[in-house]
């Protein structure tokens, strides 16, 4: 029997590209080649910083994934994002035009995945719109039919409550979300209870070895170390981390305690101070990063906005603790839920569980053993894979 046909739709997708919701999708849409024919659509756009055309071929395949790409019709619109955002969040001018108008400029603006959608869409067994933001979703779930899945990947953020993003909320045939605190979220806010819902997350894949000797040697990092990865952004928090690292370096100093080390992966998008205690060694591979991660401490997540976060369930399944911003509640959730992590709300807090972390072997090794059970019961494949197949069904 022929597969079943489904897309997945997300403003980048390629084996190079660095984003949350863009991994995310990756990962599924490889993980489901088994039971579906998988495409996606997309731009050709690699950074999100301007969304330049940057793949030339508008088919390929990727890991057995179909990927048709989609020319940018224009560059991100950064002033004019600022002024609409200023009028409707400062103005209190939430209109549906201006909103639109805000996620035109913001992009990647892609009126041929918006022609293909009108024409091919009802060829799908399913439409999955990944992450609720960009004009993929907005525009794209407005030319489709009733076989589409939103996952929103959302977060108690401004641009949540923006006019644009409403009838995404109200009108998908389907929408699978990534934990329960998000679904609570989304629930209280748009009251669309009615709409056929799904909860599930990703599942954590670990390589064969992870070796910490590996990337101490190759990065000349010597002694305990805690780790951060992901975007080094203002945006993620990572401003306030450095600010509380450093005040808990001072505070080790001071009463006669050598500071573990801050160690950064990933791209860097904010200054650095110049500190013998903080390593930023840039992208690394995935092998690199498991290596680190594998050998950390604990691993940190400063971000407030957060809807699953792959990092902290990658830590988990390593048996590493985690310390994440407790404002986010989808972070919290997962240290209350598995006790594998501490959370904070404010700096004292911060720096009382960094104190902790730094210094009670015992309590990491009890957090580490919680957060390798937390991923058994509810983030392997099988879970996440047979969610998404009634999803697909109910649609």
């Amino acid at each position: 029997m022929e597969k079943k046909k489904i897309a997945f739709i997300n403003q980048r997708y390629g084996l190079e590209v660095n984003g949350g919701s863009e991994f995310y999708t990756r990962r599924m849409a490889e993980k489901l080649t088994d039971r579906y024919r998988v495409e996606v659509l997309t731009s050709k756009a690699l950074s999100y910083e301007d969304w330049a055309d940057h793949y030339t071929r508008d088919e390929e395949t990727i890991r057995g994934v179909l990927v048709r790409r989609f020319p940018v019709s224009h560059r991100r619109q950064v002033f004019l994002m600022r002024l609409l955002g200023k009028m409707i969040t400062g103005l209190h001018l939430n209109t549906k035009f201006l909103c639109d108008l805000w996620v035109r400029a913001q992009g990647p603006a892609l009126p041929g995945l918006l022609d293909y959608i009108r024409k091919h869409g009802d060829e799908y067994e399913a439409l999955v719109f990944v992450t609720y933001l960009y004009y993929p979703t907005v525009f794209g779930m407005r030319c489709a039919g009733k076989n589409t899945i939103l996952i929103p990947t959302a977060h108690d953020e401004p641009y949540l409550y923006f006019k644009s993003h409403k009838d995404l909320f109200t009108s998908a045939g389907a929408i699978l979300y990534l934990t329960d605190e998000e679904k609570q979220l989304v629930q209280n806010t748009f009251h669309n209870q009615s709409i056929p819902s799904f909860t599930a997350g990703l599942g954590v894949d670990l390589p064969l070895k992870v070796d910490q000797e590996r990337f101490r040697s190759k990065y000349g990092i010597d002694g305990d170390y805690m780790i951060y990865t992901g975007r080094i952004d203002v945006s993620k928090g990572c401003d306030l981390m450095i600010e509380a690292y450093q005040q808990y370096c001072t505070d080790a100093k001071r009463n006669g305690q050598k500071p573990v080390t801050l160690v950064l992966l990933g791209q860097q998008f904010m200054d650095l101070p110049e500190s013998d205690q903080i390593r930023y060694l840039g992208f690394v591979s995935e092998e690199d990063k498991f290596d680190a991660v594998g050998g950390a401490e604990f691993l940190w997540l400063p971000s407030q906005f957060e809807s699953l976060s792959i990092s902290v369930l990658e830590a988990m399944a390593l048996g590493v603790p985690v310390l994440v911003n407790g404002n986010c509640k989808v972070l919290k959730g997962h240290c209350e839920k598995s006790r594998a992590g501490l959370y904070y709300t404010d700096r004292d807090s911060c720096l009382r569980e960094l104190e902790k972390l730094t210094t009670d072997e015992t309590s990491r090794k009890v957090m580490g053993n919680n957060g390798k059970n937390y991923i058994d019961e509810h983030y392997t494949w099988d879970v996440i894979l047979d969610t998404f197949i009634k999803a697909v069904d109910a649609v």
